[in-house]
């Protein structure tokens, strides 16, 4: 690993304006799981770290506001998300999703703005938020942003995140019918990088499927929803002919792509059945 000078800003607009003009010799770093790793392995080689850990407070907090939208500090780290009644009362499904995202060792180091500014398809928690329609903020050097998670991937390892853009914090809107799962198919253990994951929220008006999202991951280049599953499922009374056509839907639609964890053809079919095995999960939850 190459010597680098390490930053410590005490903002997080510092750290952003530390980030403007330095091109590839300058990374931010959080919790430094993807990082660090990358910077052994030679993938990244920075002159210069920019650290956040000693940036204000507020981005380290998980806490609901009077409407029960839930905000999650950028840097707060995976475990504290997993652990927060905060998250279990908003949306079970992303304490649930993070029972299984990679190891605890990880999870108590990992920050939930890294998580999501690394774009690795293969990550858990972005198909899962995009489903529950959440957004991020964030800063830049001069002023704030914020924008759908849905919006924020744009291939493998890329996002819109311009170099001096930092995300600032999580937001997940409270719907108190919502129902929602997250199924991953992982070929060697539970919390191995998936070959496949699909999550998906919805309500329902008795029997009858209402406002709902499919996502895709780990078997496209970035976290996708599917329009033409949704619109399968959508004002649908479930049963297994209603799963089948919105299965084949999502298996038309998914832009797959092969890797060490299966092939193409192998992740379309894993795709055709766990999009009704995602709907049935969701219904199930109280």
């Amino acid at each position: 690993m190459t010597p680098f000078e390490l930053v410590e800003p005490r903002s997080l607009r510092d750290a952003a304006r530390a980030l403007e003009h330095e091109g590839h010799t300058v990374r931010s770093i959080a919790g430094g799981t993807a990082v660090m790793l990358m910077m052994k392995l030679g993938v990244l080689r920075p002159l210069r770290l920019v650290s956040l850990r000693d940036v204000e407070p507020q981005y380290f907090g998980i806490a609901t506001d009077a409407d029960g939208t839930l905000h999650v500090g950028a840097m707060a780290t995976l475990s504290s998300l997993e652990h927060s009644p905060a998250a279990r009362t908003v949306a079970p499904v992303i304490t649930r999703t993070l029972e299984t995202l990679s190891n605890v060792r990880v999870r108590n180091v990992a920050t939930v703005g890294g998580h999501l500014a690394h774009a690795d398809p293969h990550m858990d928690l972005p198909p899962v938020l995009i489903a529950l329609g959440a957004s991020v903020s964030g800063v830049d050097a001069e002023g704030d942003w914020e924008l759908p998670v849905d919006e924020l991937y744009t291939g493998y390892l890329e996002t819109v995140l311009a170099r001096d853009e930092l995300i600032g914090e999580l937001i997940v809107p409270y719907r108190e019918s919502r129902r929602a799962a997250y199924l991953k198919c992982t070929t060697r253990c539970a919390d191995d990088w998936p070959a496949l994951g699909v999550a998906v929220a919805l309500d329902s008006d008795g029997a009858v499927v209402r406002g709902v999202r499919v996502v895709v991951s780990a078997a496209t280049d970035r976290p996708t929803r599917l329009a033409a599953a949704e619109r399968a499922l959508e004002g649908a009374r479930i049963d297994d002919a209603v799963l089948a056509r919105a299965g084949e839907a999502a298996a038309a639609e998914a832009k797959i792509v092969a890797d060490q964890h299966g092939s193409a053809a192998y992740k379309r079919e894993l795709l055709r059945v766990y999009v009704g095995r995602a709907v049935r999960a969701a219904l199930d939850q109280k």
